[in-house]
């Protein structure tokens, strides 16, 4: 694809999901429907965290085409590679596949139907649906330069942990679960679901990794 277009592909979605974000922080001061508590704000929603790497992924993505061209040795585009590879990816897949698992399963454990009436359907899919084309738009719009694994399995592992310990204060400052499906858990079996969540996360790292090998083959060794 050429740098032209893949700099409009990067501005358009970095522009699309500023647009999101901010239909979202326009609702701030609305009266919430049940299913969602002010505690923590949306920060305690992986869907929300999400949304702001994807944004700030594509956004470094736009300034990394504007001010460095075709050179890829720059710290910018190092850290975008890591940024994508690392962290957006295999976030956006993970909230995508686990979303409309667990919508499809029982929606109330995830997504009450109380929230249909606060967040019209566009959005909902926005959050949940539209990052899994547009992340996969990515991998094929240009190669990216994956890091040692060990190391980004690590990193992934890290962050996971963090957000899980920013769960569990939610819910022992309140009394209440960000994510409806975890009360239905015992201490056990909380563990277990985490253990499994970084488990698909650490398959969709490897997958990312094994498209962008595949589709780059030619580009990332071309000896």
């Amino acid at each position: 694809m050429t740098s032209t277009l893949k700099r409009i592909y990067h501005i358009t979605t970095f522009s699309w999901y500023a647009f999101v974000v901010k239909s979202l922080a326009a609702k701030d001061g609305e009266q919430l429907p049940p299913g969602i508590f002010v505690y923590g704000g949306p920060w305690k929603y992986l869907t929300f965290l999400n949304l702001l790497l994807q944004m700030g992924f594509f956004g470094l993505a736009a300034v990394n085409d504007l001010q460095c061209g075709k050179n890829s040795e720059t710290p910018l585009n190092r850290c975008k590679d890591v940024l994508f590879s690392v962290f957006a990816f295999p976030v956006g897949m993970f909230v995508v596949l686990l979303f409309w698992t667990i919508f499809a399963y029982d929606r109330e454990l995830v997504y009450p139907a109380t929230i249909d009436a606060f967040f019209p359907p566009w959005i909902n899919h926005a959050m949940h649906t539209l990052v899994l084309p547009i992340l996969l738009g990515e991998v094929v719009v240009e190669p990216h330069v994956y890091p040692q694994t060990t190391h980004a399995l690590v990193t992934l592992g890290v962050v996971g942990l963090v957000y899980l310990f920013w769960i569990l204060w939610v819910y022992f400052s309140v009394g209440i679960w960000v994510y409806p499906l975890l009360g239905h858990f015992s201490s056990v079996g909380l563990v277990v679901f985490f253990c499994f969540n970084m488990s698909v996360v650490t398959l969709l790292y490897l997958l990312g990794h094994k498209l962008n090998s595949h589709i780059w083959k030619k580009t990332l060794n071309p000896h």
